[in-house]
């Protein structure tokens, strides 16, 4: 019997898009044909809906509605209202990478600087000589939509042995409005190293655009790696962004992800701990209102014996936003001695805000330390009475219980700097909320 996938409105939209812009997308021969390869799973499977299970929360068909087309190349007015964007978002000290409307924007970036300190391509010269990074596995019609669309990204390879003494800094940057974005970067970070990488999503006047991004990480044996991710997009943006995690062995991994931006977001992050002895350690904050869309999706494979991780995860939800956390950790069977644990919690401040947590185990070895835990609630009113009778108003009493609140995930972040960039942000979006 033959069945063919009916095409929602959205669906015929991609298809269209495809077709005009498969002349403009870079690649050999052999990318091409890996494009296609990979819209054909996308068609075949359709946007994502709430009958998928990984999907069930966040359903793109209802959510999105449309698929914009694909954002013409940067002109001179767009650079430049980019670059002052860069400059408002740009943490001091750091090795920027900008993509301006998912292309390499080399005159707003560090590439001089950067280029003694590691080794920097674009995705557009890598796919002009083979096709391996759009290459996946995976049968997500969002991932394969990636692969089929990417126009470029940022391809970093660190040397062994390299001490980063300032973070680099991959900033995203959309001024084209109603338009789409397909990036895909790789970071290749060698043994020994220790680095710090920060992912910044940002808008120069643009409102209304969507964002699919995908990372490919992989981290060496005896790194010490920090993975920072802010996504700051226009209130009116769609960003969906895939993240495939390889760690080696003895290695501490610290990815930290705040959200305070876009209509609808989703990061989807798969994790393997393919070495023995290492430690992973993932936080986030959402902190979502009026009828903003947040999903964090993470899996966590732990394939080898002796890995500890953990997760600590932190929404806000005002008005009638609504915030998902799916969060699975699963445990091979020769993965022994694996210790690994998850804790996630929502603050509803409205009675019309949502919360959906859906933490999730898979053990299949027996020696083991795992759990797991969900809570959600409101402010507690015998502390809020308790700050109010000291004379604070009840916005600045909510704030300073907000901050205590998100202030575990944030207070993982290592480098001091980091750290108070990130508390800032967290600082200016409680500010718009009074």
């Amino acid at each position: 019997m033959n069945v063919a996938v009916a095409k929602t409105g959205s669906g015929r939209a991609v298809s269209d898009l495809f077709a005009s812009a498969e002349g403009r997308l870079p690649g050999s021969p052999a990318v091409i044909a890996a494009r296609r390869e990979a819209f054909e799973t996308y068609e075949r499977l359709g946007l994502p809906h709430r009958r998928i299970e990984e999907w069930k929360y966040t359903d793109l068909r209802a959510l999105v509605g449309e698929v914009l087309p694909l954002a013409a190349s940067p002109d001179a007015a767009a650079l430049k209202r980019a670059a002052e964007t860069v400059k408002a978002h740009a943490i001091e000290g750091a090795r920027k990478l900008v993509l301006v409307d998912g292309v390499f924007a080399a005159d707003l970036s560090d590439v001089k600087a950067l280029a003694s300190e590691a080794s920097l391509k674009t995705l557009r010269e890598t796919l002009e000589k083979e096709a391996g990074l759009l290459k996946t596995a995976s049968t997500d019609a969002v991932i394969s939509l990636n692969a089929a669309m990417a126009t470029d990204g940022v391809v970093l390879s660190i040397a062994d042995g390299a001490q980063f003494s300032a973070p680099v800094q991959i900033i995203h940057v959309a001024t084209a409005a109603s338009a789409s974005a397909f990036t895909r970067s790789q970071v290749r970070i060698g043994k020994g190293v220790r680095a710090t990488i920060v992912e910044s999503f940002v808008a120069a006047g643009a409102k209304a655009y969507q964002v699919n991004d995908a990372v490919v990480l992989s981290v060496g044996d005896n790194a010490d790696v920090a993975h920072i991710r802010l996504l700051d997009d226009s209130p009116d943006a769609v960003n969906v962004t895939s993240q495939f995690v390889t760690v080696g062995a003895n290695t501490k991994l610290n990815f930290f992800n705040m959200t305070t931006g876009a209509a609808v977001s989703r990061l989807q992050g798969f994790i393997t701990l393919a070495g023995e002895g290492s430690d992973l350690s993932i936080n986030g904050v959402n902190l979502l209102k009026k009828t903003e869309h947040g999903d964090t999706t993470l899996v966590v494979d732990h394939a080898v014996p002796s890995c500890v991780s953990r997760e600590i995860f932190r929404a806000v939800i005002d008005d009638r936003a609504h915030s998902v956390f799916q969060g699975r950790i699963i445990v091979r069977p020769d993965a022994q001695k694996t210790d690994g644990k998850m804790m996630t919690r929502a603050l509803l401040l409205s009675d019309e805000a949502e919360a959906d947590n859906k933490p999730e185990l898979e053990i299949f070895a027996d020696d083991v330390s795992c759990g797991h835990g969900a809570t959600a609630g409101a402010l507690d009113d015998s502390l809020l009475f308790y700050l109010k009778a000291r004379g604070l108003p009840e916005k600045q009493a909510q704030a300073l219980l907000i901050q205590a609140f998100v202030g575990e995930a944030i207070e993982q972040i290592a480098d001091d700097g980091l750290r108070e960039h990130v508390i800032g942000i967290a600082e200016r979006w409680l500010e718009q909320r009074q």
